[in-house]
């Protein structure tokens, strides 16, 4: 096979959560431009819409949903509506998220509770509903989009979130361990741990504690908006068919000091 086609995404379909806007959306273009056809889905329908419509500029097909990743129903109808549509899904990207900032000691049991529902159970239900579809096919990618925060403690000088990134450690080894499990299936499930890219969720610490990040940062700038979209295609492609349960980081050299 050439390598150039080994990008190639034509004919497939990709569903991702969190698409309509920030990284969710870069790595919704990048599967586009491949040729994929895209399910953009979030709780915000206009916003996904939006993405929808402007994905199929590119000459693919793309759908929007409204879907809250931890209501299994809404999850299912979102599955079924895409089969329905296209009668079988190649690639998930599991990007919805959230966050919420405080001490340790102060946080309260609702705000651990509904990070770790968004960020953990949600990945869950996605995964388990689009992963019976492609055990049913014998095939698929799951591409988990974690964090580097999930991989190592932060300093509260710099960021109080430590319910944040102990959902994002959790995806981290929920995809080790599912990429053990469904091997046999011919599902291959890896993790994307992006560094600090500008999103909704880090616009307000960019501009409390911009230079003590970028201190962090071996390359000394923010990721852009494209720096994630080679990662996504890589994980999502016939590139990637003998990596499993891997956490492809995409920092700057942040985790390498």
């Amino acid at each position: 096979m050439h390598t150039a086609k080994l990008f190639e995404l034509h004919g497939k379909t990709a569903i991702i959560t969190g698409g309509a806007t920030g990284i969710g959306k870069q790595m919704a273009e990048a599967l586009a431009d491949m040729g994929a056809n895209v399910v953009i889905a979030a709780r915000n329908l206009a916003r996904c819409q939006k993405a929808a419509a402007e994905l199929e500029k590119t000459g693919i097909k793309a759908l929007a949903f409204s879907c809250d990743v931890v209501d299994p129903k809404q999850v299912q109808e979102m599955v079924d509506k895409t089969m329905d549509e296209f009668g079988q899904i190649d690639i998930l990207v599991n990007n919805s998220g959230t966050s919420w900032g405080g001490r340790p000691e102060d946080l309260a049991l609702e705000d651990w509770r509904k990070v770790m529902e968004v960020n953990v159970t949600g990945t869950f239900l996605c995964t388990q509903a689009v992963g019976r579809v492609m055990i049913s096919q014998k095939s698929g990618r799951i591409i988990n989009v974690a964090s580097i925060e999930g991989l190592q403690g932060c300093s509260g000088e710099i960021v109080e979130a430590i319910v944040y990134n102990t959902s994002k450690g959790a995806v981290i080894n929920f995809t080790r361990d599912l990429a053990c499990k469904w091997a046999k299936h011919s599902i291959t499930v890896n993790a994307i741990a992006p560094g600090w890219f500008p999103t909704d969720m880090t616009e307000r610490l960019f501009e409390l504690r911009k230079d003590e990040l970028l201190r962090t940062i071996p390359m000394e700038r923010f990721g852009t908006g494209h720096e994630l979209k080679g990662a996504v295609v890589f994980l999502a492609s016939p590139a990637s068919s003998y990596v499993t349960g891997q956490v492809l980081v995409v920092d700057g050299g942040a985790t390498s000091w």
